[in-house]
């Protein structure tokens, strides 16, 4: 059953019911300090300077008197005064109502524009020279084009795409992981190597006769002992311990003849680190401890 209304004291001490509908951005005009709004306030008040419309925005006087001379299509080397200043004027005045500090820089501009206009209504009299007096708008002729040029440029420079306006820029990182191939040996390196080894074995050539007995297993065995304690020697180190022991040519050939053959049963390796670089000699195995 549906409670019972409070009467009494019970009425006076119950909170107050909120009777605004859950839904109504649906048919509300507009919120308030985020209450709704269903009808426009009878004493609402807009003052008149509450929105303001600029048509024309200016950088300067400059600006501005320039835009009345191009709107029109008057010549800039032959301004007709009385006209544009008069415009100018008029501008001003809109300017001077609604905001007198900035209305101040074009004022002067104004005083500018006067001066000229009554200047040209002077007659002309030639300087004591002789020579022609300049035209009163020569100075304000000079410095409307050469404002022009820069306007311009500045127009053709904003035209320019730009960074973070008109494009951005794209940024890519590779994770790439790339590993080093070593250079293959190939015969002619090889066989240049070999060659610098006889050319210093020739230096130890001996005139002393004998007859030895000469195995390449036993050089075998000798370079296998010798390469078991380094991790890698340089190809010319290995014989030139046998050139500084003052072994003649016959004997170096048996030393090369075992490293081919060590070479070809995969138990030595032959390496370099970069194309023309020397040659490394080095077990293909691990030995155990």
């Amino acid at each position: 059953m549906p409670p019972e209304p409070a009467t009494g004291l019970d009425a006076l001490m119950a909170p107050a019911v909120d009777s605004t509908p859950d839904v109504v951005d649906h048919v509300a005009l507009a919120r308030l300090y985020g209450e709704p709004l269903f009808a426009i306030p009878q004493d609402l008040y807009i003052p008149p300077d509450a929105l303001e419309v600029f048509l024309e925005a200016f950088e300067g006087p400059l600006d501005l008197l320039l835009y009345l001379i191009r709107k029109q299509n008057f010549n800039v080397l032959d301004i007709p005064m009385a006209e544009v200043t008069a415009q100018y004027l008029s501008y001003v005045e809109q300017v001077r109502r609604t905001n007198l500090e900035l209305a101040g820089e074009y004022l002067l501009m104004a005083a500018l524009l006067i001066e000229i206009k009554s200047r040209m209504l002077l007659p002309v009299r030639q300087s004591d020279t002789g020579e022609e007096v300049e035209d009163p708008r020569a100075e304000l002729v000079r410095r409307l084009l050469e404002y022009e040029r820069m306007k311009l440029a500045a127009q053709r420079l904003d035209a320019l795409p730009r960074v973070g306006r008109d494009f951005h820029v794209a940024h890519a990182q590779a994770d790439l992981d790339a590993e080093t191939v070593l250079p293959a040996v190939c015969p002619a390196d090889l066989r240049e190597a070999w060659a610098g080894i006889l050319q210093r074995a020739r230096l130890n050539a001996s005139h002393r006769i004998t007859r030895e007995q000469l195995s390449v297993r036993d050089h075998m065995s000798h370079i296998l002992r010798r390469l078991s304690d380094v991790r890698f020697m340089e190809f010319t180190d290995l014989f030139m311990e046998r050139i500084r022991m003052g072994d003649p040519a016959a004997v170096i050939v048996v030393h090369f003849l075992a490293l081919l053959e060590l070479t070809r049963e995969s138990l030595l390796e032959i390496t370099q680190a970069a194309p023309y670089a020397p040659l490394y000699v080095r077990l293909s195995y691990t030995r155990s401890a």
